[in-house]
């Protein structure tokens, strides 16, 4: 009994994985009344599979309805509204006749992350926001692309409705009050 296996039509099933790693000419058939082997080509055309094209491929690219570049499947849209710890600073300077001001401004509340490294947080509603950092912490509303696009530059990455452990509030009511007098 032969111990290769033929298709309907009597020809040997051979695989054909030997043509992706072997070069040079093929080895000849034990079979007598083989026909001659094929010689290979010395250093052929690397041969791949089609499903790899697909995988490789860029995504086509979505438009939202203003025609603009959609995000990618999973990211919040560009413009969608997010509210993120942030609280007033202010500095002392001159302003244009030299009298001595003090300027506003507000700085974004940064978290240390234990894989992600330093990471601004951002939420989507209000009840989030509160049942992650407690009822005290100050929030600034801002769109998440322009801050995203912001702390990208230092580094930081914006971590959405993260789960945050709970009674490790950043602000109590006591602190609040404290700034607030603070900054008077």
């Amino acid at each position: 009994m032969n111990s290769e296996e033929v298709t309907a039509v009597g020809a040997p099933i051979r695989s054909h994985i030997s043509d992706y790693a072997e070069t040079g000419p093929a080895e000849p058939s034990a079979k007598a009344d083989s026909p001659a082997p094929e010689p290979r080509p010395s250093n052929p055309e690397p041969r791949r599979s089609r499903l790899l094209d697909y995988a490789e491929a860029e995504p086509p690219v979505r438009r939202d309805v203003e025609g603009r570049q959609a995000p990618k499947l999973g990211v919040p849209a560009y413009h969608t509204p997010v509210l993120v710890p942030a609280h007033p600073r202010y500095v002392d300077a001159l302003d244009a006749s030299g009298r001595s001001t003090r300027v506003p401004f507000i700085a974004y509340e940064l978290f240390e992350h234990p894989t992600d490294g330093t990471v601004a947080l951002a939420f989507t509603t209000p009840a989030r926001l509160v049942a992650a950092l407690g009822e005290a912490q100050p929030w600034v509303a801002t769109s998440i692309g322009p801050l995203a696009e912001g702390v990208r530059e230092h580094g930081v990455t914006v971590r959405v409705d993260p789960r945050v452990a709970p009674g490790h509030h950043n602000w109590r009511p006591d602190d609040l009050a404290a700034y607030a007098r603070e900054v008077r």
